[in-house]
Formats: C-alpha cells, sequence, structure tokens
C-alpha cells in the first residue's frame, strides 16, 4: 500500500464513527436537559418553600370553659383551705357537667371549709346564674368524694423531710416577644379571653364560656412578622343575632387588644368570630370539664415544652406547681438579665426526694454565656427544694383561684413574675 493512498484513506469519514459521535452528542445534551430540569425544579421548590409562612398558634379558653370552671372550682378549695390553714395538703379534682358538680380529692388540712358552697360560690363569679342555660350557681347539684391524703405519700413530704410530692418533669420558659416576656401567641390569646371575659360581665347577651386562638408569623431568624390569624368564639343569648356579635367582637375585643400590642386589626390576613354560628349551647352544659385539661393553655401555648403536671386543685407541695412556677421564674430572670432572649429550664425531682434530680437551661442558641454556665448560676442562686421554693415564693397563701380565670404566667403580681434575681444573675455572669 503506498503512503498517499494511506493518507487518503484516513481522511475519509468512517459512517460507523461518525454515527457513534452523534449518539454521544446527543447524549450529552439529554443528560444537559435533565440537569438544566432538575435545577429548575430545585429552584423552583426552594422559592416555594421560601414563600411559606412560618407560623406558631396558641390558644386560650374563659374561665367559663367547662375544664376551666373546674379548675376554679378545685383552687377556690385550695383557697379556702389554706386561707385558715397554711399546712394544709390538697389535691383536689372537680368535674362538671349538665346541672352537676362532683368534687374529689384528698385533702388534709385543718380548717372547716364547706366544699359545696365555695364551688357554689365560683361558679356564680364566673357567671353562671341564668336559669335555663344547664348550668346554673343556685341550681346545680353538687356531691363530694373528699378524703385524706395518703399517709404513704405523707412519709417523705412531710415538712422535716421536705421531699417532693410526686416524681416529674417541669418547664418554665420566656422570651423578649412581649413585655411580659412571654410568646407573643399565647400572649395575645390570653389577653383576648381577659378581654372576653370582662365583656360577657359587662354585656347580658353574652355567656361565660368562650376559646381565642391566635396565629403569629415569624421570620427565618425567630422575629415575629404580624398576626396572620385570630379566631375569637364566646357562647351567647339566642337573642344576640350573630352579626351584631361579630361586630361587636371584632370592635370591643379583638381591635382593643392588638392595639395594646402594637398590631393593627386592619393587617390580619384571617378573623373568624363564631365561625359555626349559633354557641348557644355551651358551658358544663354543652360539654364536661375536668380540673387538669387545659394544660397548654395554662403554660405557653405550646411554644415552650410541658411535663404533664396540672396545676389547679394542688398545694404548693406538689413540685408539678411550684417548681413550674420556679423554673418560670428562673427563666424570666435569665432572659431579664440579658442573658438571652429566649430560655426555657426544666427542672425534675424523685417523690420524697427534696432536690432536684436535674436542672437544665436551654437558650436555643440566644444566651450570650453557655447553657452549663446559666444552670450553674441558677443552682448558686436559687434553693429548689420544695420548701426553699415555696418560701422563696411564699406559696402558703390563697392566692391561687385568680390564676385559673386569668392565667398563671405572664400576670403582673404574681411572685414568680419578679425579676428581683435579674441583677444578681448579670453581675455573676460577669457580661
Amino acid at each position: 500500500m503506498k503512503p498517499g493512498n494511506l493518507s487518503e484513506r484516513m481522511m475519509v469519514p468512517n459512517p460507523a464513527a461518525t454515527r457513534d459521535e452523534d449518539s454521544i452528542h446527543a447524549h450529552r445534551v439529554r443528560r444537559c436537559a435533565i440537569f438544566l430540569s432538575v435545577f429548575v425544579l430545585c429552584c423552583c421548590r426552594e422559592r416555594n418553600l421560601k414563600m411559606e409562612k412560618r407560623l406558631f398558634t396558641s390558644e386560650c379558653v374563659t374561665n367559663g370553659h367547662p375544664d376551666k370552671v373546674a379548675d376554679s372550682i378545685s383552687d377556690a378549695i385550695l383557697d379556702a383551705c389554706l386561707a385558715q390553714d397554711p399546712g394544709s395538703r390538697v389535691a383536689c379534682e372537680t368535674m362538671v357537667t349538665t346541672d352537676f358538680c362532683l368534687i374529689c380529692g384528698e385533702i388534709t388540712t385543718k380548717a372547716q371549709v364547706d366544699y359545696a358552697s365555695v364551688a357554689r360560690e365560683a361558679i356564680r363569679k364566673i357567671g353562671y346564674v341564668y336559669p335555663g342555660d344547664g348550668f346554673d350557681a343556685d341550681t346545680v347539684e353538687i356531691q363530694c368524694r373528699i378524703h385524706t391524703q395518703s399517709a404513704d405519700i405523707a412519709l417523705g413530704t412531710n415538712d422535716e423531710v421536705g421531699g417532693a410530692g410526686d416524681q416529674g418533669m417541669m418547664f418554665g420558659g420566656a422570651c423578649t416577644q412581649t413585655p411580659e416576656l412571654m410568646p407573643l401567641p399565647v400572649a395575645l390569646a390570653r389577653a383576648l379571653c381577659n378581654r372576653l371575659t370582662e365583656c360577657i360581665h359587662s354585656n347580658d347577651l353574652l355567656r361565660a364560656d368562650g376559646k381565642t386562638q391566635v396565629s403569629v408569623e415569624y421570620d427565618e431568624q425567630g422575629n415575629v412578622v404580624g398576626i396572620d390569624t385570630v379566631v375569637v368564639s364566646v357562647m351567647h343569648s339566642a337573642d344576640f343575632e350573630i352579626e351584631q356579635l361579630r361586630k361587636y367582637i371584632r370592635e370591643g375585643v379583638i381591635a382593643p387588644v392588638l392595639n395594646n400590642y402594637g398590631f393593627s386589626i386592619e393587617k390580619v390576613a384571617n378573623i373568624h368570630i363564631n365561625p359555626t354560628g349559633s354557641f348557644v349551647i355551651g358551658g358544663p352544659n354543652g360539654d364536661t370539664g375536668l380540673t387538669g385539661r387545659k394544660i397548654i393553655v395554662d403554660t405557653y401555648g405550646g411554644y415552650f415544652s410541658h411535663g404533664g403536671g396540672a396545676f389547679s386543685g394542688k398545694d404548693p407541695t406538689k413540685v408539678d406547681r411550684s417548681a413550674a412556677y420556679m423554673a418560670r421564674y428562673m427563666a424570666k430572670n435569665l432572659v431579664a438579665a440579658g442573658l438571652a432572649t429566649q430560655v426555657q429550664v426544666q427542672l425534675a425531682y424523685a417523690i420524697g426526694v427534696s432536690q432536684p434530680v436535674s436542672v437544665r437551661v436551654d437558650s436555643y442558641g440566644t444566651g450570650v454565656i453557655a447553657d452549663e454556665k446559666m444552670t450553674e448560676l441558677l443552682r448558686k442562686t436559687c434553693d429548689l427544694t420544695p420548701a426553699g421554693i415555696i418560701r422563696k415564693l411564699d406559696l402558703r397563701r390563697p392566692i391561687y383561684a385568680p390564676t385559673a380565670a386569668v392565667g398563671h404566667f405572664g400576670v403582673e403580681g404574681r411572685p414568680w413574675e419578679q425579676t428581683d434575681l435579674a441583677a444578681k444573675l448579670k453581675e455573676l455572669a460577669a457580661v
């Protein structure tokens, strides 16, 4: 073969090779198209995710809600015992339903208390005084099934031993979203309920049972953006026309409460007032109520954790109540001291043991010092035994009925709402 001929042959295109190159090129084009499609899809999904609102919702109920009626009776009985005998041991449970109230539990006290009369007066103060509504202070049947506290429990919780009345974990929280250092959703829901209660007592067309719910929008950093949704439902007389009621609640309840927190009702995207329409059948006549079923309402609206223990009807030797109050006190003082903008404190106890089995601070990354350092500061500055908590917060007093009515936390005047420890914590933290 001549060289020239070989060169010529090498320059002649190979059909098979050309087809292979075209196939490789087409394959690459397809791969690029698939990659671009996936990239565009991911970008769209990411854009949609960024557009999704970050909402947190909390609810509250008035003290005319069936469960709160039960809480109020239990705490009224606790106060009646403590007023005469500060050393009373009380664990009072109440059930209410149509024209009936059952009071149960364990009470050891020197006080002479007419439990039925105390319950009847509590029902009257709430506002159940209308004959024909199915639950009336003057006609409701009341039964009592109360006995003394177990001697076995008393062995580890008497004043000589000073142990916790039960095992369990309790949480307290605080943040800078509101002046009272409470999460905004529950603070607004509570304020709406308290305003609603004021209206109930001044307007004969309203009845005591009511509920509120607030959804707050947050940005990526957890800062409040605005109010997305407000829901208010209130029991009423059949004579209160629904559109008039909605106008009354919008102008007399929602607008002023939002304004107090710096928000305009006109900027709330969704407002629902008695969304089902008629709410004439309510209170214990509409639903059975039990003590201790509104534990999230009683605390932080779900924004912080809950250990599961209820408050109402329990004397302060029960750490379900007293230690939860102390955890709130410590969390609020850490935030007030400027050591964090959001804090949760957990305490845990064993029955009959005075010192907590664990103490933990979580600042959600907002702390100016380590969480472990904050925990150490609390241990140094606070007596966390049940007896120490009772002394610090002066809990052997008849102060509990109002907590069932208008809230446990974020209410000015409560001993666990003081910030008298903040300056000391800031000094010890050296910040």
